[in-house]
């Protein structure tokens, strides 16, 4: 069932004070500009998608702007993934500008502030991923926030696309479909990122990157496996054990603290699925955990509450 909000019944001085509320509702906290408030029109429908939401947002022309004060009470970080569906927007955050079209979409970031704009009238469609489960798939994803991906061929493509799908099949599906769908929905986001030149180039070595996308790839692949460790991954991608840790070496994390991170994440992303009814103890093991005792440390450690705890938040939403 679709959340629906619309500006439509509400006095012409009413409605950018009325569309603030619910963009704060929906996603978080932002600052309106709006050029013609008396002409203002919004509406937006928003659904579920186990821990992710997927909104679709038409408005009038607007200016949204996330700045410091608004980060001072947030704790739950997201990531949201626009598309442009009619019209284009520009977006900017990090010292970085993207002018993306229907043809593209963006990564924008909640713990940073940022300008988000469109001149006309727009349609949007807006994934929002809390951040634990997009760093489950993509290390440092805020590394690509501005700029702008490519939605005509490829992964890129085939995520939109599928993105595009789903809200008209939505009501044929029950909560565990639904998140099934986040899921996937996910797990095609991050491989149109890592797929993409421009994210390639992000970085300040290419050689590098690549390197490390492709390690990436293969650790997520065997989190699963206990004894995975710094020369099974060497030994897989064809470098030295020495040379895995120099490419982490810049990014001051070691490479059996990333993989516990990943491990950590993709618990959190279980336990926090309201559709998953693993136990505590499955879920662990199912990452690469061997000893529930040490892995309820390091998830406290990480997070700040328990895995219990974290499951329990988790269905109460």
């Amino acid at each position: 069932m679709s959340i629906r909000h619309s500006t439509a019944e509400s006095p012409g001085y009413a409605r950018g004070r009325y569309w603030e509320q619910v963009i704060a509702l929906t996603y978080f906290p932002l600052k309106l500009d709006i050029p013609l408030p008396e002409r203002f029109n919004a509406s937006l429908a928003v659904d579920s998608l186990g821990s992710l939401s997927l909104s679709r947002h038409q408005s009038s022309a607007i200016r949204y702007a996330r700045d410091r004060r608004h980060l001072i009470k947030e704790r739950d970080e997201q990531f949201l993934v626009t598309v442009p569906e009619t019209g284009e927007i520009d977006f900017s955050q990090g010292g970085h500008d993207v002018h993306c079209t229907p043809s593209g979409f963006i990564l924008q970031r909640s713990h940073e502030p940022y300008e988000f704009s469109h001149r006309g009238d727009n349609s949007l469609l807006v994934l929002k991923v809390p951040a634990p489960v997009l760093r489950a798939h993509i290390r440092e994803p805020d590394r690509f926030c501005a700029l702008g991906f490519d939605a005509s061929k490829g992964v890129g493509a085939l995520f939109v696309d599928f993105l595009r799908l789903v809200p008209s099949r939505l009501t044929e599906l029950n909560e565990d479909g639904r998140a099934a769908i986040g899921q996937q929905l996910v797990d095609l986001l991050a491989l149109a990122i890592e797929a993409d030149d421009r994210a390639l180039k992000s970085n300040q070595s290419c050689v590098r990157t690549a390197h490390l996308r492709r390690i990436e790839s293969y650790i997520r692949r065997q989190l699963h496996d206990p004894d995975l460790n710094p020369q099974a991954i060497a030994d897989a991608c064809g470098i030295s054990v020495r040379y895995l840790h120099q490419l982490f070496h810049r990014s001051e994390q070691t490479v059996t603290q990333w993989i516990r991170e990943q491990r950590l994440h993709a618990c959190n992303e279980a336990l926090r699925n309201p559709a998953n009814h693993q136990t505590i103890a499955d879920i662990a093991y199912r990452w690469g955990f061997s000893d529930q005792a040490q892995f309820s440390r390091a998830y406290k450690a990480q997070f700040g509450i328990s895995p219990r705890e974290a499951r329990a938040l988790g269905r109460l939403r």
